[in-house]
């Protein structure tokens, strides 16, 4: 019993990856940087910039791509866990809540009812949107969809030992993020949000894990 707590608490010190750091500096960086610009030049701007009209195949991809950044997501990567590493539960389930906090008390509590593009952009024509896709007017800041797929990305570059994982998987997450954009759902400032709420959550959620693990031990000894 003892070994294998042993052993869980060196796989817990592995967590501290340097994969998992040099995500978590690129979302950060890529993060700070969309929310210096937004307030530089104005989210407004920064957003018309961004949302342009790529034809039927952009609004295609975007409308379902963005489903990928949806709560339903966490569904598949708990039952994966599960069924190969139900030791680290504890960090995806904490992921999950702490993520969920953050976006839900600062769109509540701190900016509620923050307005959306097509509420706030008195112009509308301006702005591209994809038939069929419902448009959100308030609660905008920050983005939850970013904030769920780059936590998805950081959980990923924390678990899988593999070098393609981040440039994938911060792709996945990009990819996710600009399409938030691209729906008219959100202005760059609520992704780049998005991006740095992920990357705390995370780190937050390892904080709770390496306190579980520690526990485990301590109840062995």
């Amino acid at each position: 019993m003892l070994d294998l707590k042993n052993k869980q608490t060196v796989k817990m010190n592995e967590l501290t990856s340097k994969q998992f750091k040099l995500g978590a500096y690129i979302s950060l960086i890529l993060g700070t940087v969309l929310i210096a610009l937004s307030l530089l030049l104005g989210k407004s701007t920064l957003f018309l910039f961004f949302n342009g009209d790529m034809g039927s195949i952009g609004d295609f991809f975007f409308e379902y791509v963005t489903y990928l950044g949806d709560g339903a997501i966490w569904v598949p990567i708990v039952l994966f866990t599960i069924w190969k590493n139900r030791k680290y539960l504890v960090l995806i389930f904490s992921t999950i809540c702490i993520s969920t906090l953050f976006t839900q008390f600062i769109k509540n509590y701190v900016f509620p009812a923050e307005p959306r593009p097509t509420f706030l952009i008195d112009d509308t024509s301006l702005i591209h949107t994809v038939p069929g896709v419902e448009l959100h007017t308030i609660y905008s800041f920050p983005s939850g969809h970013t904030t769920t797929a780059f936590s998805v990305f950081l959980l990923a570059a924390l678990l899988i030992p593999k070098p393609w994982i981040i440039p994938i998987g911060f792709a996945y997450g990009l990819i996710v993020g600009y399409s938030r954009i691209y729906l008219a759902q959100h202005f760059p400032l609520d992704v780049g949000a998005g991006m740095i709420f992920g990357t705390i959550s995370v780190w937050l959620s390892i904080q709770v894990q390496r306190i579980y693990f520690k526990s485990l031990k301590e109840i062995a000894h």
